[in-house]
């Protein structure tokens, strides 16, 4: 494992950037929290039983129980809740992950005051090139797009992903990634299933291009993506796992590229090699 252990922050990128794709593909058959709770309710039945199969460890005290939970409240609920609510009001996926782009600079901010974590000159100038280098990109396939009211669930969602990571990290860094996830999912679904029966119709169309995207987003994002970021919280500093973040929107732009044939301009692609050299910056400089 310690031999593709520096792999695992790659690999993470590319795994949490289709989860856009998973959302273009999705969105169309079903309203953004009704979609978000059939795939909780997958994931809840998936992973209990692998927990349960597996004899994992649960969690010794209530008090570790609860900060798991709201842990996936943030991270989950309001961070997801937020991004599929936005892309499915209109907001373009690109002016979505650019909002949600800003979290490492909260992050650094907020490291330093809640966990004591030194955000050195070097690490602030790559967090800076990194949100430089989304901005390019995003700027270059959006244009001019009235975003004003669109931007409220992005807002939520950045700030979901923000404070979540921090108090994971704070909270509860080490927890079983089995029985965490069941954790983090249940409180999720139950909050998510309330608002979804008072503000949608909860109808779905079950169509091949949804339950793709409904299956793509359980095991490859709920398994894999959530997985590897709890195992980045417990194993890096804040920053060093926000400033990852900054590669989502190029990494986005790519796959849309290979799976839609949107087009990459100049802007876009210098865009993307000044937010891989920030990453770089922010994250060698922490070593």
């Amino acid at each position: 494992m310690n031999r593709f252990r520096p792999l695992l922050p790659f690999l993470f990128v590319f795994l949490w950037s289709t989860g856009f794709i998973g959302a273009r593909f999705g969105l169309p058959y079903a309203e953004p929290l009704t979609f978000l709770l059939a795939r909780y309710v997958l994931v809840l039945v998936l992973m209990t039983s692998f927990a349960l199969a597996t004899r994992a460890p649960w969690p010794r005290d209530a008090r570790q129980t609860v900060h798991i939970g709201v842990s996936g409240l943030l991270v989950h609920a309001l961070y997801l809740g937020g991004v599929f609510t936005a892309i499915s009001r209109g907001l373009p996926a690109g002016i979505t992950s650019l909002v949600v782009g800003m979290q490492p600079l909260l992050t650094a901010v907020g490291a330093g005051v809640l966990l004591g974590e030194r955000v050195s000159p070097r690490q602030w100038l790559g967090l800076v090139l990194g949100l430089a280098g989304v901005t390019l990109v995003v700027a270059s396939k959006v244009g001019d797009t009235p975003v004003a009211v669109m931007l409220i669930p992005a807002l939520a969602a950045l700030l979901g992903i923000t404070v979540g990571t921090l108090y994971q990290k704070r909270f509860c860094p080490h927890f079983d990634l089995r029985t965490g996830a069941v954790i983090q999912f249940l409180p999720t679904a139950l909050i998510t299933g309330l608002v979804a029966a008072a503000t949608e119709s909860m109808h779905i169309r079950w169509t091949a291009d949804f339950v793709f995207a409904l299956l793509w987003l359980v095991l490859v994002l709920s398994f894999g993506a959530i997985s590897l970021l709890n195992i980045l919280i417990r194993s890096g500093s804040a920053v060093n796992v926000a400033s990852l973040f900054y590669l989502t929107p190029p990494s986005t732009a790519v796959i849309a590229w290979l799976l839609f044939d949107e087009t990459l301009g100049v802007a876009a692609l210098a865009g993307m090699a000044i937010a891989v050299g920030g990453v770089y910056l922010a994250r060698t400089a922490a070593k």
